[in-house]
């Protein structure tokens, strides 16, 4: 039965709700469809709320959407499996509507309520929706129809089984380039329950078919199937079926068709087989590579590093190195940004040598790209070349242009060089970073941008977690505490959040001496918004600190003219009043 804060809403009212002219009210009723069947009970849900269901598909999108959604968990409430057929007249309905969305989601249902329905039902009930939807008069049935084939298949007889293959068929040579498309994408699944005998036979025919069609998304719909089928066929099929067809559509006239296998090329080399994927698709990943459209490269540079892996080092070297090379300065920037994301990953393939003379002055080139998003992508993955050609090298090398990048007019790029600091920091080591990085991180902290000011607060909290307390009392302390004194109030808020930062990494014992002193006398500032930064960061402080040494600083405050200053320190006051409590 429905618990108590969900009224009974009888069938009457569901009937008025759905015929009421406001779509929120149609929505809400379909939403508690779920409330009312239980309300009815599962006999009167069968007879009066699934018809009635059935004849109301003449709706406005969102409502039908919804009413697909909710008959695909409907099982329960239509007394369970037994009954699951009563619910597939409705969704059938819903899948020869208009709306893509909608087709969609009745599919989904119907395969969720097709899942767990008996063998028996299946033939009796299921199969036959199928039918009915690949023969329909409306292309929008038989573009649902071939989304249901893999549920249907496996439960049917022999008889039944070469049927709807030959519908199956049917669907892939349609008049309608919608229906080719939507067999074309559901192959794979239909082909995973298909016999391993038909499978060699009859579905590679359809798979034949779809990719000579003549519409260009129907073609590159079935590079996707090749993908699939090559999982499913044994080794020397897939070589004497598929690759001739990777190799083709590699060459397509449809820059579209070439993207998607540049797109799915890793998949398709899975497919394969290393050894096939060195003989007959390197030449074909090269072409790519080159191809005269920008989206084409763009997808083949991004898979750049995956291809690689699958190469010995040296095949890589040959011939995938002087396309990279042609990438890092393409004309389009989305190939050099597409690049620079994966092009680090290549180091550990080709090794410490090959890395040095080869991929580090591309990385270089990269680094002072004019366009920042392909200096950012590059900066992200340093430490990938760090493992493979060691840190003096890479501080040689890199370093002097991730300097030149700390100052970088794009704040984005500064931020990313601030993020991988701690990083760079615990691979150079102190000494090094010391020299060469020390001034910059202080630089930072009276950036022009918030972001980076705030940034460069918590990577002198990572440093002196790195580093230990005594060496940010030496080297990050004092000039922080220099700070404080900047004329504009906005610098002066950032030093006061850094000493938030690191006071609990410091210590109670700096804390008191050297960082609270500083904290206490920016109460007397002449700026309202650093004397409510300074409650906030003693109220941070308390749970370090003998509460006593902040509470007459904090008292004072509560008395500001500032109404923000008093209510700040008030809350702190609360927080110390809190743990003398718990104390």
């Amino acid at each position: 039965m429905a618990t108590n804060d969900e009224p009974l809403y009888p069938i009457a009212i569901l009937i008025d709700e759905l015929k009421n002219e406001d779509i929120q009210l149609r929505l809400n009723s379909i939403r508690r469809l779920s409330t009312i069947a239980r309300a009815l009970g599962e006999e009167r849900t069968r007879k009066e709320l699934i018809p009635f269901l059935s004849e109301n598909n003449d709706d406005e999108d969102e409502v039908l959407l919804a009413m697909a959604e909710e008959l695909g968990v409907f099982i329960p409430y239509v007394g369970g499996v037994e009954h699951a057929h009563v619910l597939l007249p409705p969704l059938e309905a819903l899948c020869t509507v208009e709306e893509t969305c909608v087709r969609d989601k009745a599919v989904e249902s119907l395969c969720r309520i097709g899942a767990q329905m008996k063998e028996s039902d299946i033939v009796d009930w299921f199969v036959p929706v199928v039918k009915r939807l690949a023969a329909g008069e409306w292309f929008t049935a038989r573009v649902s129809s071939c989304g249901l084939f893999h549920i249907a298949y496996p439960s049917a007889s022999d008889q039944l089984k070469a049927e709807l293959r030959n519908i199956y068929g049917q669907l892939c040579q349609d008049d309608m380039p919608m229906v080719r498309r939507a067999a074309a994408s559901n192959l794979g699944k239909f082909a995973a329950t298909v016999e391993q005998n038909y499978l060699k036979t009859e579905i590679m025919s359809i798979f034949d078919d779809l990719t000579q069609d003549d519409q260009d998304s129907v073609r590159l719909l079935a590079v996707e199937g090749c993908a699939a089928l090559g999982k499913l066929l044994e080794p020397q099929d897939c070589v004497a079926h598929i690759l001739p067809v990777i190799v083709n559509f590699s060459q397509d006239k449809s820059w579209r068709v070439r993207y998607m296998v540049a797109n799915q090329l890793y998949e398709l080399c899975e497919a394969v087989g290393p050894e096939h994927s060195r003989e007959h698709l390197v030449p074909a990943y090269v072409r790519l590579l080159r191809d005269n459209e920008a989206e084409v490269r763009i997808a083949a540079a991004g898979k750049v590093t995956k291809f690689c892996k699958i190469l010995s080092p040296q095949l890589a070297v040959q011939h995938i190195l002087p396309c990279v090379k042609e990438l890092s300065s393409d004309s389009s920037q989305h190939v050099r940004s597409a690049l620079a994301s994966v092009i680090m990953g290549m180091a550990p393939v080709l090794g410490k040598d090959a890395t040095i003379e080869q991929l580090l002055p591309i990385f270089l080139s990269l680094l002072k790209d004019e366009f920042p998003d392909v200096r950012l992508n590059i900066i992200s993955k340093l430490d990938q070349v760090n493992q493979v050609i060691g840190i003096d090298l890479l501080s040689q090398s890199l370093l002097p242009a991730i300097v030149e990048l700390a100052e970088d007019r794009h704040w984005r790029v500064r931020l990313a060089i601030i993020e991988y600091i701690p990083l760079l920091a615990s691979q150079l080591g102190v000494g090094f970073f010391d020299d060469k990085l020390g001034a910059l991180c202080m630089q930072w902290l009276e950036d022009k941008v918030f972001s980076i000011r705030d940034a460069a607060a918590n990577n002198l909290k990572r440093l002196a977690k790195e580093f230990g307390p005594e060496w940010a009392m030496q080297h990050i302390i004092p000039q922080v505490l220099e700070k404080i004194n900047n004329p504009h109030y906005l610098y002066r808020m950032t030093i006061l959040q850094a000493i938030s930062l690191l006071a609990p990494v410091m210590g109670a014992e700096i804390t008191c001496q050297k960082l609270l002193p500083v904290v206490i006398n920016s109460s007397k500032d002449r700026v309202p918004n650093i004397k409510f930064n300074v409650a906030k960061v003693l109220q941070a402080l308390i749970p370090i600190l003998d509460h006593s040494t902040v509470k007459p600083c904090l008292v004072e405050l509560s008395e500001d003219p500032d109404v923000d200053v008093r209510y700040y320190a008030n809350q702190a006051l609360q927080a110390c009043d809190q743990i003398m409590m718990s104390s």
